[in-house]
């Protein structure tokens, strides 16, 4: 077989890519790019939304759904989330038939973090001075609910845009903590140990993050400890990495000046998204941190993951579908043009001009 020697001789021809924290392949299809669209066409955004709403259960002093009243919050709330997928009193049981039906209880604990009182507001019209906030009240949450012994991961994300399934516009994510570690956490530690016990202890993200800033394909932002990039492996069409310079465990190792760096990569890369299609940009964001279960778990290198499913323009979404759901994920836009059109745009929001 032929050695491609760059990577735009990759880039002209279909081909995959190896996924090394997921341990899978991707199919990449650039010729595809040009393909007539004549699919589900998504909704644009409407008006911008009130400052405040009185029929939005999450907006300070209105009821919530389950019957609660929210105080009159003025920075970021978080309560229990009245309608949890996850139950901490859950009963312990086991059952077991045979090697193929297998079930067991997981109790948890499912929280909602409010961003802002405003409802008009995302976290890319938020602020420096707002967002670090936020990232304070995910550290204080991930450091209280890890420290419960019955948790063994705390997954911290947010859900944005009716195209993504979030239920209410107002700024908010969640926080689920469960009793054992979720598939996807699962899936790259065991990825990060054998890496790391095939290269001396080595850290595959720290490892990797050297050689992306050494090529500079694919970054999109650094701001100062952080670095955010659309991964060589990436699934989604603008789908970005953001990975700390430094090796750190999970989100309560972060330094002062770590969050605050966070923080302004967040409204920075936020802003891009925005102003690419210049709509709201539907995405699912979250953390991937060590676990909780008392193990050291050095292999583990914090990162926070954003999926968006928009493709072509505001209107044009991606669908993971036929032989993505049965062979393998297939992309059309290289990772290497989607870093390019997200590194050339402004980070003055559209709305703002």
């Amino acid at each position: 077989m032929a050695t491609l020697p760059t990577l735009a001789d990759l880039n002209a021809h279909p081909h995959v890519r190896f996924n090394p924290l997921r341990g899978e392949w991707i199919q990449v299809s650039p010729h595809r790019t040009a393909r007539p669209w004549q699919g589900q066409v998504e909704r644009t955004a409407g008006d911008e939304p009130p400052r405040y709403d009185p029929t939005c259960y999450l907006c300070p002093g209105n009821e919530r759904a389950g019957g609660n009243r929210n105080p009159a919050y003025t920075s970021t709330f978080v309560f229990d989330n009245d309608f949890p997928a996850l139950l901490p009193a859950t009963p312990a049981f086991e059952s077991r038939d045979g090697d193929l039906l297998i079930g067991r209880a997981e109790p948890g604990i499912c929280r909602v973090v409010c961003f802002s009182p405003r409802h008009d507001l995302t976290i890319a019209r938020m602020s420096v001075a707002e967002l670090r906030p936020v990232v304070d009240v995910w550290v204080d949450e991930a450091r209280a609910l890890g420290a419960r012994p019955e948790i063994a991961y705390v997954q911290i994300f947010e859900n944005r845009g009716a195209a993504m399934g979030a239920s209410n516009p107002h700024p908010h994510g969640q926080i689920w903590a469960t009793a054992s570690v979720p598939n996807e956490p699962l899936r790259e530690q065991r990825a990060l140990e054998s890496y790391a016990g095939a290269h001396q202890g080595a850290c595959l993200l720290c490892d990797y993050l050297a050689l992306e800033r050494s090529r500079a394909e694919r970054i999109v932002i650094e701001e100062g400890s952080f670095v955010a990039l659309v991964p060589f492996w990436g699934v989604w069409p603008f789908e970005t990495l953001v990975i700390p310079r430094r090796h750190v465990a999970d989100l309560e190792s972060l330094s002062s000046g770590e969050r605050d760096d966070l923080a302004r990569l967040l409204t920075r890369l936020t802003t891009r998204y925005d102003n690419l299609f210049e709509t709201p940009f539907p995405y699912s964001m979250g953390f991937h941190q060590r676990p909780s279960d008392g193990a050291a778990h050095d292999e583990w290198h914090l990162h926070l993951h954003f999926f968006p499913p928009l493709l072509r323009s505001a209107t044009v979404r991606k669908f993971m579908v036929g032989f993505e759901m049965l062979g393998t994920p297939q992309r059309d836009l290289t990772p290497e043009d989607a870093a390019s059109r997200l590194r050339t745009l402004s980070e003055v929001h559209y709305r703002d001009r």
